[in-house]
């Protein structure tokens, strides 16, 4: 049995993925800018001296990363319904998707700052740096920039997950080739064009936090020019 591939009536419904493909943009951008905020914030909660912050940070974490993510879409987006708080499906796929993200943010964040030598701490604070100095230019940055690569990974992930939102009605591009298979009676080369949709936007994400962090990260620039 031989199969002949129809690409043409599946390409010829391009704006609708155009549109899924800046939906997917939309869901992705934000959540990985608030994601990683609130990550780093629980990365700084969990290493608090505080018992009951670190522990909240901690029973968040391990919550988030031990269920799945459609799970976790489900929950917020009838949860709210539940609660009696109307939001649209894109509003409760962006914040599931930061919920989400920012746990695993908060992990890697810490595997970075706990890789900070306190004696570098206490070097900083010796030179007349306030607490507020010392913590961003010695622990933050520094740590960021240790786990820089492992960030890029989470956040390109981040962006191909966002393709279960389409459970919710979100009309990304997992949602359009779904619609698209389903009027043109053509799955296989419908998923196909998506597939190579998903790996050209995690391309254009890696070469994008590559140029990021190509511009702050100034140190390890000069140490690899150097090398």
């Amino acid at each position: 049995m031989t199969y002949q591939f129809d690409f043409a009536t599946v390409l010829a419904q391009w704006p609708q993925f155009l549109e899924g493909a800046w939906l997917t943009i939309q869901l992705s951008f934000p959540a990985t800018i608030i994601g990683f905020i609130c990550g780093t914030l629980l990365a700084i909660g969990r290493r608090s001296g505080t018992g009951l912050i670190a522990r909240a940070c901690g029973f968040y974490v391990e919550i988030i990363r031990n269920t799945p993510l459609l799970v976790q879409i489900f929950l917020v987006f009838f949860g709210l319904a539940t609660l009696g708080w109307k939001v649209s499906a894109f509003s409760a796929a962006l914040l599931a998707l930061v919920i989400n993200v920012a746990a695993y943010s908060c992990e890697i964040m810490r595997a970075g700052m706990d890789s900070i030598h306190k004696g570098q701490v206490e070097a900083a604070e010796c030179l007349g740096l306030t607490k507020a100095q010392a913590y961003w230019h010695v622990i933050l940055r520094p740590a960021m920039e240790n786990v820089y690569p492992a960030l890029t990974s989470q956040f390109v992930l981040l962006m191909l997950a966002s393709s279960v939102t389409s459970q919710i009605s979100v009309e990304e591009l997992t949602a359009v080739a779904a619609h698209v298979q389903a009027d043109t009676f053509r799955p296989f080369e419908a998923y196909i064009v998506v597939a190579v949709a998903y790996l050209a936007l995690s391309l254009l994400m890696r070469l994008g936090l590559w140029a990021f962090g190509q511009l702050i990260f100034t140190r390890r620039r000069r140490l690899k020019t150097a090398g």
